[in-house]
C-alpha cells in the first residue's frame, strides 16, 4: 500500500504579537521547549520571526492532527526541530504522538516562512 496524506493544516502568525508573548517568561517556558529556547536564543536578530514561524508550526500541526489545541494535544507537546541544514521538523510527545498513532500518521513534513510581521507555516502528515 503506498503513502497517503491524511491532514494537513496551515497557520500564520503576527511577529509582533509572538515577540510580545516571548518576553513573557511563563509564556516563552511553556509553550517552547528547552531545545526549542536553546535554538531560538541564538537567533538573536530574527528571535521574533523564528518563534512565530515556529508557533505557527504547532498550530498546523495541531489542525492538522485533525485537533487544534485541544484533548491533550498542545504547544509544549510539539516540538520543532532543525536538522544541520535549518529544515525544520517535528518531534511529537504526549497525546499529540497518540493522535497522530491514533490516525495512523507515519511522518509529519513541515514547511516554515516568515516576512515582515508575518510567519507562515504549512504541515501535512503522511499515513500508510
Amino acid at each position: 500500500m503506498s503513502d497517503r496524506i491524511i491532514g494537513i493544516g496551515t497557520d500564520i502568525c503576527a511577529v509582533s504579537r509572538i515577540e510580545r508573548a516571548i518576553e513573557k517568561e511563563h509564556f516563552y517556558a511553556r509553550v517552547y521547549s528547552e531545545t526549542e529556547r536553546a535554538y531560538l536564543d541564538k537567533k538573536e536578530s530574527v528571535k521574533a520571526q523564528s518563534a512565530a514561524a515556529m508557533f505557527a508550526a504547532k498550530e498546523a500541526v495541531a489542525k492538522a492532527l485533525g485537533t487544534g489545541f485541544i484533548r491533550g494535544v498542545m504547544p509544549w507537546t510539539i516540538e520543532v526541530t532543525h536538522d544541520a541544514a535549518g529544515a525544520p521538523g517535528v518531534h511529537l510527545s504526549g497525546d499529540a504522538q497518540g493522535r497522530l498513532e491514533e490516525i495512523g500518521g507515519r511522518r509529519v513534513h513541515l514547511s516554515l516562512s516568515h516576512e515582515g510581521d508575518m510567519a507562515l507555516a504549512f504541515a501535512v502528515i503522511e499515513g500508510e
